[in-house]
Formats: C-alpha cells, structure tokens, sequence
C-alpha cells in the first residue's frame, strides 16, 4: 500500500511537469507568432513607394504641358545667338542665302578680307547712300581682294524684293537674307546701314558707321571709316580705328 501511494504521487509530479512544459511551448509559439502579424499589419499600411505608377498612369509619361514647354526650348535655342561677335576675336562664322537662293558662308571667305553691311531698303539713311553710291563707290574702290556682303535682318525681308531693289541700285554684291534676325543679333547689329570689317585671318576688326557724316550734309571733307580700315588692313598695318557709332534706322528685329 505504501508503495503503491508512492508511485501515485510520482505519476501525478511526471503529468504535473508535462503539462507546464506544453504550456511554455505554446506561449512561445504565441509570441513568436505575434512580431509577424505586426509586420504583416505594418507592411499593408505602408505607403507606395516612389517608383510605384499610379492606376492608369504609364511609367515615365511626360505630361503634354511639359512636352510643348521643352519643343519650345529647343526651338529658342536654334535661334539663338552661337556667339556674340566683338572686335580683336574671330568673327562668328554663318551661313545665310542671298537673294537668288544661293548660301554664303562666311568661312568661306577667310584669306580675304570681307565687309557686311547691314541694310533695309525702306531705311531713309540707307536710301540716300544707295543714291549717292556710297557703298557701291566704297566697294570698287577697295578692289578684288574684298568681299562685300550685305546683310538684310528685317523680320518683312523678302528675298524677290531685295532682287528688284538689287536691280534698281544697279550693285553686284549679294543681300543676304536674315530674316530671323540670327545672324544680326549675333553680330548685334543696330542700325542700317552697319559696318563691320573682316580681316583676312577672319578677325573682326571694326565695327561702326560707314562714315563721319550721318545726315549728310557735312562740310568740307568726308571720312569713310570703312575705306580708312580696309586700306590699312591691305597694306598689312592696323587699322587706325577699331569702332564708331552706328547711325541710322534700328534694325527690324521680329522680336
């Protein structure tokens, strides 16, 4: 009988000790459970990230506003200036069509000496020189080893206009047409008519009036600037002034 209370009370320790064990396992299997049902919680309220495209919505679409905005940037930069043009550094090289359709390259030209004009024939200071043969009188004086190249920056040119008033003056060289305003801007050019001189290393050396005698109606002798700098620059001297004020009418830019 005693033994027998004996091996009860050890079978009832041996069930008591099983029973606590299977009650800390499951505790653990709660706990371990519980961390990721809280990360699987977090992780559907998380918010999309950046990448994510939103319903309807491709990746990388541009919107139409953007696409005119960069059409029009690309646009202001074909019309604008490569480089501005100042006395003592390389003139800016172009490529302009004359009246006749054909294209004038200013490199093109380089090992002579070239001369732009920049003109309007509507232009009342441009009319009177045309009339007095100026430029046309300037031209033939400097001879063969210079390329005169006038130069028509008005918004309105028209490339048959400027052939019938090349016919009426009676003048051999060509009127480039810029009717953009490229070109003039890059050689901010202000009035017509405006002068520039080219040496034949292709360095621009003078920039300003044709002559001393904007209304024409000076006294005593005339200086022809253009005249003074290209015969300087044959002879292989420097030219005896590298600027002067441009006069006449503004250059009609379109914008």
């Amino acid at each position: 009988m005693k033994m027998r209370n004996v091996f009860v009370m050890m079978l009832a320790a041996l069930m008591a000790t099983a029973a606590l064990a299977c009650g800390n396992q499951g505790g653990d299997k709660a706990s371990a459970d519980a961390p990721a049902k809280g990360e699987a919680a977090k992780a559907d309220k998380a918010p999309a990230k950046d990448g994510a495209k939103k319903d309807g919505e491709k990746p990388g679409a541009i919107k139409a506003p953007a696409k005119k905005e960069e059409a029009k940037k690309e646009e202001a930069k074909k019309d604008a200036p490569s480089a501005t043009a100042q006395v003592g550094q390389a003139a800016p090289d172009f490529a302009l069509k004359d009246e006749s359709g054909k294209e004038h390259k200013l490199s093109d030209y380089k090992g002579k000496v070239v001369v732009l004009e920049w003109t309007c024939p509507t232009c009342p200071y441009v009319v009177r020189h045309y009339k007095e043969k100026t430029m046309e009188n300037t031209f033939k004086k400097l001879g063969d080893k210079v390329v005169w190249l006038a130069v028509d920056s008005s918004n309105f040119v028209k490339a048959d206009e400027s052939a019938k008033w090349k016919k009426t003056e009676g003048f051999s060289y060509p009127v480039l047409q810029d009717p953009s305003g490229k070109v003039g801007k890059t050689y901010e050019a202000k009035t017509t008519p405006h002068m520039y001189v080219i040496d034949d290393k292709g360095t621009l050396v003078y920039s300003g009036a044709i002559d001393d005698n904007p209304r024409g109606n000076k006294e005593g002798e005339v200086k022809n600037y253009v005249e003074e700098v290209v015969g300087a620059i044959l002879k292989g001297e420097k030219a005896p002034v590298s600027s002067t004020k441009p006069y006449g009418c503004s250059v009609k830019y379109g914008s």
